[in-house]
């Protein structure tokens, strides 16, 4: 199959749209009823599987497992274990958690989050010429799909490949702000670093060799890494559209930093959506369908999405940490018995994406799907 080297229509840069007055989105934005953000309901049964007291829970007050690393680093092997429970738990129940002291720098994430601030408010001339294709997404981009036609979500993006280091290209990164190269050049090192603690707790929880999952990834230097920052423009009618329609990723990880003051990723719990609460200086983890794949489901890849707002934009940086393209990706052997089979084929991150481009339906059924391929 042949990649597509053009979008199917002219791009509508959403940004552009937002600041042009408009007090109506048009119709290309409009989700079926079914897909819009609405008002539900406070409570949700405990059957949704939140806690095993029954009694409802007021959601507007839940949010994922926020979890300190920082014992984990300490000589108290008690609260090393239960951090690593919390971990475990998240990963099972959640899909996603919260970390802090995760140890990269402060000051490093609030100047990533703002060079690209700084890049979205760039003339539309200086950004134009970053356009992307969907040869690679590499770039700035407005849309990720190419069905012509198809309802489009309510944002910008700037995409960036960063592992391996044969496909860092920092001519393709934007040269304004000045800083950015170098800022986003720091800020990748450490979050690949930070990707690999957790890939060695998620094996450590699994019962693994403590380097299994980096090895199924395809080792330290073959990892594949890549960027995608988020720009949500403020929107006129935010409960018609999203920010971006919901989906599980189809990766190994996602590490989030999540715009500081404006909230806007809502995560599946049940038929309920809950809006993650960012907390201060904090990442937001969540596992992708790889390593669901390779913890034979132990750990799930949950469906989220991300709403928008009618007063504020909104900037979040995703990074994606992903097995190398061409490994095999199987449920762990050591997770499989005759009692608990593998429940997906092999299959390499390459052959996955095509298929959920091709043949997978979307959402988070993608990779629940893979179990009727067997």
């Amino acid at each position: 199959m042949m990649a597509c080297q053009e979008w199917p229509e002219p791009i509508i840069r959403v940004q552009s749209l937002a600041e042009s007055g408009i007090n109506a989105i048009p119709e290309r934005f409009i989700k079926p009823q079914s897909q819009r953000p609405k008002t539900q309901s406070n409570v949700v049964p405990t059957k949704q599987g939140f806690n095993d007291v029954d009694v409802d829970v007021d959601v507007e007050n839940i949010n994922i497992p926020v979890i300190d690393f920082q014992d984990l680093y300490g000589e108290d092997k008690n609260l090393k274990e239960q951090t690593l429970k919390r971990v475990s738990e998240a990963c099972r129940e959640w899909g996603f958690f919260q970390v802090l002291n995760h140890g990269v720098n402060h000051d490093l994430m609030k100047s990533a989050r703002e060079v690209w601030r700084e890049f979205f408010h760039q003339p539309i001339e200086a950004k134009e010429k970053y356009a992307n294709s969907p040869l690679t997404y590499e770039g700035y981009g407005s849309r990720l799909g190419i069905k012509k036609g198809a309802i489009l979500d309510w944002s910008d993006y700037f995409f960036l490949h960063y592992m391996p280091s044969s496909l860092r290209d920092q001519e393709k990164w934007p040269s304004l702000p000045n800083s950015l190269r170098d800022v986003i050049n720091e800020y990748g090192d450490e979050v690949v670093k930070l990707g690999g603690r957790v890939l060695e707790l998620l094996s450590i929880n699994l019962g693994l060799k403590e380097d299994f999952l980096m090895n199924s990834f395809g080792g330290e230097s073959e990892i594949g890494a890549c960027l995608r920052v988020n720009f949500y423009p403020k929107c006129p009618q935010p409960d018609l559209t999203l920010g971006l329609s919901s989906h599980s990723d189809p990766g190994g990880m996602t590490i989030l930093l999540p715009d500081e003051n404006v909230s806007g990723l809502q995560v599946r719990r049940g038929e309920h959506w809950i809006t993650v609460k960012p907390v201060p200086n904090a990442f937001i983890i969540n596992i992708g369908d790889q390593i669901q794949v390779l913890s034979n489901a132990m750990y799930k890849s949950i469906e989220h999405r991300v709403i928008v707002n009618s007063n504020k934009d909104r900037v979040s940086l995703a990074f994606f940490y992903n097995p190398r393209s061409d490994l095999l990706i199987q449920p762990a052997k050591e997770l499989v018995s005759e009692d608990r089979p593998p429940l997906y084929p092999p299959m390499t991150f390459d052959e996955y994406r095509l298929y959920i481009r091709t043949k997978g339906p979307c959402g988070k059924s993608q990779v629940e799907s893979l179990t009727s391929q067997k």
